[in-house]
């Protein structure tokens, strides 16, 4: 068994392709896909997913927002032998208010999940909220690099969590024994308001980083005048909608029951940055 590959789709992302280096230092081979990978994995292309699968016995899923591509996956997955699924999911998923307008990638998402309960296979699905990297390597890293936070979140905050550790997780659930059946929500110890991110970030970049909180409005003015279409800043204004409500404050149990240990804090997410381009 040890000598089958780990199939981890989306290996270029912030979650994956932390669990393909975590997979690789403990020595267990791995198969890395993406569409621009090693391995060519397209979702909107099924004759690139027998390739992916052929001789897999595990697979970490990332999804394609907003698609319904898991239930055939899985059969495909199935017939190829594969005993075990970790799905990439989201947080809020229970909420149809958590961001306005996501209403169809939402019900996606749950379709996506329901399709690895009813799979037949051993299934752990990884509920993350907000990456706390999303401010180094993320949609927010040009504005840091920027030396301004302008968000319309006002004085909201989040229980970001260490990509690291939502990757540990992962690899555990997906080489060990005792994670069928989880659904393990992953948070941050505590909730960080973007005031403090701007203070964490000033201190771990050397370079002072403001936040500066903004109306809806104000936002979408702003990105409409650097030249995205409205239609995408409307969209990412409303990505702020759980920042400005306090839905992400909760602090979930999902990294102590996994690994045993507690989530790693904001700063200590961060503490190696050097420059939020790198």
């Amino acid at each position: 068994m040890n000598a089958q590959p780990i199939l981890v789709t989306g290996a270029t992302g912030k979650s994956g392709r932390r669990v393909v280096a975590r997979l690789r230092t403990r020595g267990i081979p791995v198969r890395a896909a993406s569409r621009t990978s090693e391995h060519r994995f397209d979702w909107t292309d099924p004759s690139t997913w027998d390739a992916a699968l052929d001789g897999v016995r595990a697979v970490y899923l990332v999804q394609l927002n907003g698609s319904r591509l898991v239930r055939p996956f899985l059969d495909s997955a199935a017939r190829h032998g594969v005993r075990r699924i970790v799905l990439a999911s989201g947080r809020g998923l229970d909420d149809p208010d958590y961001i306005k307008g996501s209403g169809k990638i939402q019900d996606a998402a749950l379709d996506s999940e329901a399709a690895v309960r009813d799979s037949g296979l051993e299934w752990t699905i990884s509920r993350p909220g907000w990456f706390a990297q999303t401010f180094t390597e993320g949609i927010y890293a040009g504005a840091v690099r920027a030396g301004e936070l302008r968000l319309p979140a006002a004085d909201g905050a989040a229980s970001f969590v260490d990509a690291d550790d939502v990757a540990a997780v992962v690899v555990a659930a997906l080489t060990e024994k005792g994670h069928a059946g989880e659904i393990y929500e992953l948070s941050g110890p505590r909730a960080v308001t973007l005031t403090e991110v701007a203070a964490t970030l000033t201190e771990a970049t050397g370079r002072t980083i403001r936040y500066v909180p903004l109306s809806t409005q104000e936002y979408i003015t702003e990105l409409t005048g650097q030249g995205v279409p409205a239609t995408d800043a409307e969209a990412l204004a409303n990505v702020a909608e759980s920042l400005r409500s306090g839905k992400d404050t909760p602090v979930s149990d999902g990294v102590q029951r996994a690994l045993s240990r507690p989530p790693r804090t904001f700063a200590e997410a961060i503490q190696e940055v050097r420059s939020p381009a790198e």
